[in-house]
């Protein structure tokens, strides 16, 4: 993924998720979504993401943007279900139905649906992953995924049986990074273990993280009271390695310039802003970041001299942003200086001036071990 960027790389931080659109009466709003679209596409962004159940999406997204704009101005997403057919016939019937709806041509980015442990094998049993490979030789998908909600393990089984797969879509936020249900983290490093671009669903949870806990939305404000909460959860994700695009779902004119307003000209989260996303991590007690503010009393008496803070700093890119070879690589440069975490004797020194009271003998073996591999 490095040297000359590739047109999955080309579309933007942000995605424009279709599945909440303005609504009026009881069907989409067509006219709302077309100034939408056109905020989106001046502003430099081209990612679209439908699906063949999303009420309405597919049909509305052809009128205001397939009809209005060339086809190779924008990348259209969209996805096949599964369980929403009764039979392998009906499953493939999806992927027509949605080229006849969005008026597209051919699909960009064509996802099987909401892959879990209660219904992957039915799109085995459907043949559906050689039906997608089908289509991509034809011509009528550029790039093959999944979107997925179940845990690390069976999304490593479906990686290493179908290394096909280019991207997988994964529900990311900084309230789900250490969820033991969503596993958010775990899933994001075992899509980057396999070398799989993400686009990330729920990045504001729903809706949720646009209005958090008030001890959250305190920590945010003090730092920039001009920015929204909603900033603060899509910018996080976009700052991981390896996103391909945030998926947000919008549903009106203000949520999409509120969103442009600070992914036009997208700015990774700096150290501080990394720092106040780990203490509202730790409000919603979803932290597995080692909590040490670098006071350094533990490094004083080291008979061993372990920069410990140093260390626990490294490991934090991973626990906390992400940053699984920056990690790696910081740790080697303090091994390079003679810091070695496994000369730990255990002496407990460290452990009995720690002011936050961490296991410290204990997280340098963890340290050590993981960033070693």
């Amino acid at each position: 993924m490095q040297g000359k960027k590739t047109d999955m790389e080309n579309t933007g931080k942000l995605g424009f998720g279709l599945m909440r659109l303005p609504k009026k009466g009881l069907g989409i709003d067509v006219e709302q979504t077309k100034k939408m679209v056109d905020l989106f596409m001046d502003a430099g962004f081209t990612y679209f993401d439908t699906a063949h159940v999303y009420p309405g999406s597919e049909d509305a997204i052809g009128k205001a943007l397939v009809e209005r704009y060339p086809r190779d101005s924008y990348t259209l997403a969209t996805k096949l279900f599964a369980r929403a057919a009764l039979n392998e016939k009906m499953a493939k019937k999806q992927f027509y139905t949605s080229l006849e709806r969005t008026k597209a041509q051919y699909i960009d980015y064509y996802l099987l649906h909401t892959l879990m442990s209660s219904n992957y094998k039915l799109y085995e049993k459907f043949h559906l992953w050689d039906f997608v490979n089908e289509l991509k030789k034809e011509g009528l998908v550029k790039h093959i995924g999944f979107s997925f909600h179940d845990g690390p393990e069976l999304l490593e089984e479906l990686l290493k049986k179908h290394p096909e797969v280019e991207f997988v879509q994964l529900q990311i936020n900084y309230a789900d990074w250490e969820n033991e249900k969503v596993t958010s983290r775990a899933n994001y490093e075992m899509a980057r273990k396999y070398g799989k671009y993400i686009t990330v669903m729920e990045p504001v949870k729903g809706g949720a993280l646009a209005k958090p806990d008030k001890q959250i939305e305190k920590l945010f404000k003090d730092y920039a009271p001009e920015r929204s909460c909603a900033s603060w959860a899509i910018r996080f994700v976009a700052s991981l390695d390896g996103i391909l695009t945030v998926l947000s779902g919008m549903s009106n004119v203000a949520q999409m310039e509120d969103n442009l307003s600070y992914m036009k000209d997208f700015k990774p989260l700096n150290e501080e802003e990394r720092t106040i996303i780990r203490k509202a991590q730790e409000i919603l007690g979803r932290s597995k970041a080692i909590p040490c503010t670098a006071c350094s009393y533990c490094t004083a008496g080291c008979p061993k001299q372990i920069v410990i803070p140093e260390v626990f700093a490294a490991m934090n890119k991973r626990l906390a942003d992400g940053k699984i070879e920056e990690s790696k690589k910081d740790y080697q440069a303090l091994l390079a200086k003679g810091c070695d975490p496994t000369a730990c004797i255990g002496c407990g020194q460290c452990e009995s001036v720690c002011p936050q009271h961490i296991d410290i003998i204990d997280k340098l073996k963890m340290c050590a071990q993981t960033l070693s591999e």
